[in-house]
C-alpha cells in the first residue's frame, strides 16, 4: 500500500518580474498571468511512496525539492493534481522549525507532543527517551533560543523520531550533528521503517542518500528526471544536471 501518492501536482509561486527573469520566462518555467508572473515550482508530477520505504529526493538549489516536502505534508495545497497521504505526518523542516524560542527544550517537547494529539501520559513515557536520544539533558530545561543550532537540529529530529508518526519528512537536517550522532539517526530510522513507519528525507549530501534510502528521485525544474527506482540513477542525473549548468 502506498503511503503518500500524488498525482499530476503542479503549483506555482507568484514572483517579482524583472530582468533577471528573462532567461526563466523565455525557457517557459515562469508563466504569465494577466500582469502578474508565477514560477511553476512542480509541474505534473506523479509519485508513489510505498507504506515503509525510504526515498530521498536530490536537485539542485530551487529544484523543487523543499517545495515537494512540503506539499506532502499538506503545508502547501498544489493549484492542480491531487495529493494522498495515509498516516499521522511530522514534518521535520529546518533548524529550530516548530520551537517556540521562550520555552524550554521540556515544554517543546510537550507541546509538540500535544499538537500530536499524544496525551500527557504518552507525552510523559516519551520524555525521557527523547531528552537521552537529543544528548543535551543539561540544557533541556534552558529556553530553546541558548540552544545552538546542533542542539536545535538534535532535539527537533529527537522529538520527530518518538512521536511515532506514520509518515515522516527529513528536509536537510541529516547533516546537522558528529558522525556518532548522524549513525544513531539512521539507526532510529530503521527502527521506524521496521515498523513501517514511511520516511522521505532531502539532502544534498549524496553518501546520506545512499546510506539511508532504498530508492531516490532528482527532480529539477519542477520535474522529475528519474523513474525513482535506483538511487544511482537519482544520482548520476543530478550530476548530469550540475554538468549541464556549469
Amino acid at each position: 500500500m502506498n503511503a503518500i501518492e500524488l498525482e499530476s501536482v503542479t503549483l506555482d509561486f507568484p514572483v517579482k518580474t524583472g530582468a533577471r527573469y528573462l532567461k526563466e520566462q523565455v525557457t517557459g518555467r515562469f508563466k504569465t498571468e494577466g500582469r502578474r508572473t508565477h514560477l511553476r515550482a512542480l509541474d505534473k508530477v506523479d509519485l508513489q511512496i510505498k507504506r515503509g520505504e525510504i526515498l530521498g529526493i536530490i536537485g539542485p538549489n530551487g529544484a523543487g525539492k523543499s517545495t515537494i516536502l512540503r506539499v506532502m505534508a499538506g503545508v502547501y495545497s498544489p493549484d492542480a493534481g491531487v495529493v494522498k497521504r495515509r498516516g499521522k505526518c511530522v514534518l521535520l523542516a529546518g533548524i529550530g522549525t516548530g520551537f517556540q524560542s521562550n520555552l524550554t527544550g521540556r515544554e517543546n517537547i510537550r507541546l509538540n507532543g500535544s499538537i500530536m494529539g499524544l496525551s500527557d501520559d504518552e507525552i510523559v513515557e516519551r520524555m525521557n527517551k527523547i531528552i537521552s536520544f537529543s544528548e543535551i539533558p543539561d540544557f533541556i530545561d534552558q529556553p530553546i533560543r541558548t540552544y545552538s543550532m546542533g542542539m536545535k537540529a538534535r532535539l527537533g529530529f529527537a522529538i520527530a523520531a518518538h512521536l511515532e508518526p506514520e509518515i515522516l519528512l527529513i528536509d536537510e537536517v541529516m547533516a546537522v550533528g558528529d558522525a556518532s550522532f548522524q549513525k544513531k539517526c539512521k539507526e532510529r530510522i530503521q527502527e521506524m521503517v521496521s515498523g513501517n513507519t514511511t520516511v522521505v528525507i532531502v539532502s544534498h549530501n549524496m553518501s546520506t542518500v545512499k546510506s539511508f534510502c532504498d530508492r531516490a528521485i532528482c527532480i529539477h525544474d519542477g520535474l522529475i528526471h528519474t523513474s525513482g527506482e535506483s538511487v544511482d540513477d537519482a544520482i548520476k542525473a543530478y550530476q548530469r544536471i550540475l554538468s549541464e549548468e556549469e
